[in-house]
């Protein structure tokens, strides 16, 4: 409808109002009254401390190319976090010439990283002890941290009962299997539709078990003696990670309904 009719608010009061009155406007909200929230309140906090503390030290480095020579051989060379601490104890004293403004500006920008630095860390602690409090057997699992569990229980909300099946979750993650057979290959790509920073999860989760974890490498090695390329068996990864924090949350969701 969109292609066909443009697009403003009128329009998609219009269209969605008729997909009501159809029967095709199926979908549950997420709602917002429980630790979930919670949880998406802190993650928003946590990304764009993180954002802000790259942006730190990409301005850190770009401006270390440009001050005097003198100042350039001191921090030459140096780790991250050697230069963090270098650049943060720097003493300006008065801002007379180009060297103590560089040395004024270097210092406040590591002293920046530095406090965003400890922001992300507090972020951390809170997001661990609410995704664990939350579900457990998620974080527990291989590759999933407590900022990917995070981002899937976002994005599911705190009514995992709106999402039906195994198939919905991985369509709303962006990985159920597209045909793009054409002649005699016949294939399937990925769906580059759905929830992209779950699907970004997902595929963090995948490289990080390619690479570590001895069933997946197992399997790579099987799929790849098949003549799958890369992008296809990351695909078909991405879609078991699905059925399998599908099966996590709804055996978690049983369990506290029980309970």
């Amino acid at each position: 409808m969109r292609r066909q009719r443009g697009k403003s608010d009128p329009i998609d009061a219009e269209n969605a109002a008729r997909a009501v009155l159809a029967g095709t406007a199926t979908a549950i909200p997420r709602s917002a009254e429980g630790s979930v929230e919670m949880i998406r309140h802190l993650k928003v906090a946590r990304d764009g401390a993180v954002k802000a503390r790259t942006q730190a030290m990409v301005t850190l480095k770009a401006l270390i190319v440009t001050v005097p020579d003198e100042l350039r051989q001191q921090l030459r060379g140096l780790s991250k976090m050697a230069l963090i601490e270098r650049c943060a104890g720097l003493s300006p004293g008065p801002v007379t010439s180009p060297t103590a403004s560089a040395k004024h500006s270097l210092c406040a920008m590591a002293r920046r990283w530095k406090g965003l630095n400890d922001e992300v860390k507090e972020h951390d602690i809170l997001l661990g002890k609410l995704t664990k409090a939350h579900a457990p057997d998620l974080v527990d699992a291989f590759g999933i941290g407590a900022d990917t569990a995070a981002e899937v229980l976002v994005t599911i909300g705190d009514n995992p009962e709106r999402i039906r099946s195994q198939a919905a979750f991985a369509k709303l993650a962006g990985v159920c299997p597209v045909p793009a057979s054409s002649g005699k290959t016949t294939r399937h790509r990925l769906n580059h539709g759905g929830h992209r920073h779950l699907n970004s999860a997902l595929y963090r989760v995948a490289t990080v078990r390619m690479r570590f974890h001895q069933p997946t490498i197992d399997y790579v090695a099987g799929r790849t003696a098949e003549g799958k390329t890369k992008q296809e068996i990351i695909r078909c990864l991405e879609r078991y990670l699905a059925r399998e924090i599908y099966q996590l949350i709804k055996a978690q969701q049983t369990t506290r309904t029980a309970a």
